[in-house]
C-alpha cells in the first residue's frame, strides 16, 4: 500500500495536536504543583477501569514506565501524602496503591481544567483524528452516485 500525501498529513496533525495536548497538560499538572509524571500517576490510579486492580505492575504498564520507576515515584508520591501501599490480603507479595484525600484534590484539581480546555479546544484534535480515520483505503475506494455512498 502506497501512504498518500494526505495521510503524511493527517498523521503529522494528528501528532502535533497529541503533543499540544500533552504538554498542555505537563503544564497543568505543574500549576497544580506536580510534576507532570506525578500528575499521570495520580490520574492512571483515579481513572483505573472498575475491574483492575492499581497495583505497581498495572501502574507501571498504564505509566509505560519500568516497575523499579514506577515503585521510586510511587515512594517521592508517598512521601508527600497523596498515595498509601497497602498488603494485598490474598497476595502479601502484591502491593496496592491506594490515592489518598491529597491525591485526590490534585488530580481532580488538574483534570478539572484539562476536561475544560479538551472541551473548548478539543475539536482540532477529534479533526485530526477523523481526517486520518477518513482516509483508510475503503473509504478511498467508495464512490458517489447521485449523492449516495455506495
Amino acid at each position: 500500500m502506497k501512504v498518500a500525501t494526505e495521510d503524511y498529513r493527517a498523521l503529522a496533525a494528528l501528532r502535533y495536536r497529541i503533543r499540544l495536548f500533552l504538554s498542555e497538560g505537563d503544564e497543568a499538572a505543574r500549576r497544580g504543583g506536580l510534576e507532570p509524571q506525578q500528575y499521570q500517576l495520580l490520574l492512571a490510579l483515579r481513572g483505573l477501569p472498575e475491574d483492575a486492580e492499581a497495583t505497581i505492575y498495572t501502574l507501571a504498564d498504564r505509566l509505560s514506565l519500568k516497575h523499579n520507576s514506577t515503585v521510586e515515584l510511587i515512594d517521592r508520591m508517598e512521601k508527600r501524602k497523596f498515595v498509601h501501599r497497602t498488603r494485598s490480603r490474598d497476595d502479601a507479595r502484591c502491593v496496592l496503591v491506594s490515592l489518598l484525600p491529597r491525591g485526590e484534590e490534585a488530580v481532580q484539581e488538574v483534570a478539572r481544567q484539562r476536561i475544560t480546555e479538551l472541551r473548548a479546544g478539543g475539536t482540532a484534535l477529534v479533526d485530526a483524528l477523523e481526517m486520518l480515520l477518513k482516509r483508510t483505503p475503503e473509504s478511498r475506494r467508495k464512490k458517489k452516485t447521485r449523492g449516495v455512498t455506495i
